[in-house]
């Protein structure tokens, strides 16, 4: 079992920045893939990032160059760097873990936080 709360959320102008993070508690956080999805008011969830157990990545095409994922296996903490925001980019963003890469990058991860909300606005 894998406990996520997510925290960082907030408004920010386009342009800005901010950095999401995940804790992880309840089991060895360093076997799982983990990955940040979100979800806009009336759209899709999406995948935005994810990381493998080794630390390799894969980021969606929109927030390439923009947004940095990592992990601290010895903080038991995920991280979301994002970097030149714009208003597309507000939604709901979730930590989410599986013991498979697979089921990070479909979108079906077996554990989610409760997400954190991100408004780009001026």
């Amino acid at each position: 079992q894998v406990q996520l709360v997510e925290s960082g959320g907030g408004l920010v102008q386009p342009g800005g920045s901010l950095r999401l993070s995940c804790a992880a508690s309840g089991s060895i956080f360093g076997i799982y893939a983990m990955g940040w999805t979100r979800q806009g008011s009336g759209k899709e969830r999406e995948l935005v990032a994810a990381i493998t157990s080794g630390g390799s990545t894969d980021y969606a095409d929109s927030v390439k160059a923009r947004f940095t994922i990592s992990r601290d296996n010895t903080k038991n903490t995920l991280y979301l760097q994002m970097n030149s925001l714009r208003p597309e980019d507000t939604a709901v963003y979730y930590c989410n873990a599986d013991h498979t890469y697979r089921a990070v990058i479909v979108g079906t991860p077996h554990y989610w936080g409760q997400g954190t909300q991100v408004t780009v606005s001026s």
